[in-house]
């Protein structure tokens, strides 16, 4: 009996390993997804970061609005601040960050590049816009969905003001007019000239 007791225990036993087995699998897994998602938020933001700076330089050569030239100034500082933190942060998780604009980002700095006054205005803050809303959203979920403690931490710091560049970058749009009329009453892609 006891014997029969024990190699049904043994054969219980055996049929159980599999099963931790799988769930110590899927765990692994699971940390390592986890991982992997942090690490492509660390490297979008790395290369969103980028072509906010590259874009604000821009903005600050070509804008026609000093609004807009104000705007490519203080993403040119923030996301530079941001960009330091960021690196710092990667170099501590064993993350190398791009150092080039990617293909998407290069292309449109190689659009822009071609535009000016308030046609180059209209375009970098449409651009800008829909560049925030992204980011916003991106570091939202990051912030509250994130793994890693100091990449969620990350987000969550510089949400504020990627807040606070979407709110800009909607007043600075609604100053420069996608509607063909400046604040000023002149005419936009007239060269500045009422018809």
């Amino acid at each position: 009996m006891r014997k029969a007791m024990f190699v049904g225990s043994l054969a219980l036993a055996m049929a159980a390993v599999p099963a931790f087995a799988q769930k110590s699998q899927a765990k692994t897994q699971r940390a390592a997804s986890n991982q992997a998602s942090d690490q492509k938020f660390v490297m979008d933001a790395a290369k969103g970061g980028l072509a906010e700076v590259e874009l604000g330089k821009l903005a600050q050569e070509k804008a026609s609005s000093e609004q807009v030239k104000n705007f490519g100034k203080r993403m040119v500082d923030d996301h530079s601040k941001a960009n330091d933190e960021l690196q710092t942060l990667a170099k501590n998780k064993n993350i190398t960050l791009p150092s080039d604009l990617d293909p998407k980002d290069k292309a449109l700095k190689d659009r822009l590049s071609k535009l000016s006054g308030p046609a180059f205005d209209r375009a970098y803050m449409n651009a800008m816009l829909q560049d925030h809303r992204k980011d916003v959203s991106e570091f939202r979920t990051e912030s509250t969905k994130g793994r890693d403690a100091d990449v969620k931490a990350f987000a969550s710091k510089t949400l504020p003001t990627l807040e606070d560049h979407l709110k800009l970058a909607q007043q600075t749009e609604k100053a420069v007019g996608t509607s063909g009329t400046a604040k000023s009453g002149k005419k936009v892609g007239t060269g500045g000239v009422k018809k």
